[in-house]
């Protein structure tokens, strides 16, 4: 089994869906076993620019996080699949143990 966990803001967009929402049709459509999509209250990435979309007047964006486990060929080809319409975001995959 493979877990791979994409990172990206809950404000971007595939055309005019939420990229979120993208995602994980894509990942349904791939026939990955499950996915779920967490949302952040803080987070920077590679600019090291703190990210508090939950402070009083904050302009920042929700980060989200995208976990999805399944065998490692499918997610192999569900984010090989992804890659062919969406290059940003950061994607971390590791192996994991069914119980």
């Amino acid at each position: 089994m493979l877990q791979a966990q994409i990172f990206i803001d809950k404000d971007e967009l595939k055309g005019t869906v939420p990229l979120y929402k993208f995602i994980t049709r894509l990942l349904l459509e791939q026939g990955i076993a499950g996915a779920t999509t967490f949302e952040g209250f803080s987070g920077y990435g590679r600019h090291q620019r703190l990210k508090m979309p939950t402070q009083e007047f904050s302009f920042d964006e929700v980060p989200l996080l995208i976990v999805f486990i399944d065998e490692e060929e499918k997610v192999t080809k569900a984010l090989t699949e992804l890659r062919k319409h969406y290059r940003g975001g950061f994607i971390v995959t590791h192996p994991v143990e069914q119980w």
